[in-house]
Formats: C-alpha cells, structure tokens, sequence
C-alpha cells in the first residue's frame, strides 16, 4: 500500500457534521418553530427595538450567529428572521446583514454535506458512464452559470441550492462568491418587506411573502436568471455548429 495516498475517514468522523446538523435541525423544528414566527416577532416588537437602540453592535452580532443557525440547521423562520433583519436595522443595512448570515450558514451545509458524503458522491458521478456522466460534464463546465442560476430562480429552495453543489465537486470559492451575489435581488425584496413591518404591525395585518412572485419582483428575476444561463445556451449552440 503506498505512504501516499489519502487516508480513508472513518464512518463516525465522515458523518459527524451532516449529524450534528440534522439532529440541530430535528431539535429546532421542535423547540424553536414558535419562536421564529411572525407572531413572536410582533408580540416582541418593541422589546427588540428598545434593545437595538440600547445595544446596537450587540444586537448585530446575536442577529448574526441566530440567522447562521436557522439557515444552518435548516430550521423554520429563515423568511422571518430576513423580516426582522429588514424590521431591526432597515433594508441597510439589514439586506447586508442577512445576506452575510445567509451566506455562512449555506456554506456550513455545503461543508458537512461534501465532508460527509459529496466527495464520494462527486467521485462516482465522475467515474460514471453515460448520461450521468454527460450531464455532470455540462454542470462543470457551466458551473458559475449553473450556481447562479440556481440562487435566482425562486421555485428552487435554499437547502437544495447548498446540498446539490456539494455533490457536484464545486469548489468552496465559487460557492461562496455566487450565493453571496446571487441571493442578493430576493434578499434585499423580503428584508425591504421587513423594514416596513412597522406599518403592518400598527394597521394589525401580515406582510405579503408573495411579493417576490408579483410580475414588478418576479420579471426582473427571471431576467437576471436568462442572463445566468446565457452561457450555457451560447455553449450548446457553438457546440451544435461545430464551432
């Protein structure tokens, strides 16, 4: 057996951090679905501000490691916790804020996901034959569009835009870099719906989490979702002429 190759991870250490967050997740979902709530946030509404005003850098802070958390362990209440970021510190620098959070929490799961079983996943798909093997071909080769495209559309969920790369061998960089930038139009939407919280509050209603799918929100999304794949339509077309 050769000195140099890679030492194989035991079951207990490859699985440990897709455990973790799936018994965090099973947890959240039952202890703290209540108080990620849209009902928590208004009965709480003026404690939280009077805190803010009080202890802002704080307040930031806490705000921060509980929305890495949500997103992280996948729990209920990421659309809140985007409003209240919106609620506590306005569309800016909440937006800011929020897509920080967003962001550190999807690349946790994108890390336990690859540590516990995306490289063995990712090496089988590479070893594969056939279709399998054509289609990962065209996902590396169009990985910044692919990454980009899948943050932009609304219909794909958070959770399976940070598991699906993982499996693909998508290096950390260009995860990172395309969930920042590519959950930034529909953040900014909901923590903009959040900033104006307080007027719903005090006429007794609920935002309109559907807002994104309005034809002024949902166009420009789809736009920019073109834009992220117009790469890859480009490619295959060059690829049919021979060029």
């Amino acid at each position: 057996m050769s000195d140099t190759m890679t030492p194989q991870k035991s079951p207990i250490t490859r699985y440990a951090p897709l455990a973790l967050i799936v018994l965090g997740a099973a947890l959240g979902w039952v202890f703290l679905g209540d108080l990620l709530s849209f009902e928590a946030l208004r009965d709480n509404r003026e404690a939280l501000l009077a805190f803010r005003d009080d202890n802002y850098l704080i307040t930031v802070l806490i705000f921060l490691a509980i929305y890495v958390v949500v997103v992280a362990f996948s729990l209920p209440g990421a659309t809140i916790a985007t409003l209240a970021g919106g609620f506590l510190f306005a569309t800016f620098p909440g937006s800011l804020f929020n897509i920080i959070g967003a962001t550190i929490g999807a690349t946790a799961i994108f890390l336990a996901a690859r540590w516990g079983f995306g490289e063995r996943l990712g090496a089988k798909l590479e070893n594969s034959d056939g279709a399998v093997k054509k289609i990962k071909d065209g996902i590396d080769e169009n990985q910044w569009s692919m990454l980009f495209l899948i943050r932009l559309v609304p219909a794909v969920p958070f959770f399976v835009a940070n598991l699906v790369p993982s499996f693909l061998e998508v290096p950390l960089h260009r995860f990172v870099i395309s969930t920042f930038l590519g959950i930034i139009p529909g953040t900014v939407v909901y923590t903009s719906v959040g900033a104006g919280l307080g007027e719903v509050f005090a006429q007794g209603e609920t935002p309109n989490l559907g807002i994104i799918f309005e034809p002024h929100i949902l166009l420009p999304l789809i736009g920019l979702a073109a834009l992220a794949a117009l790469p890859i339509l480009l490619k295959a077309i060059r690829g049919k002429k021979g060029l």
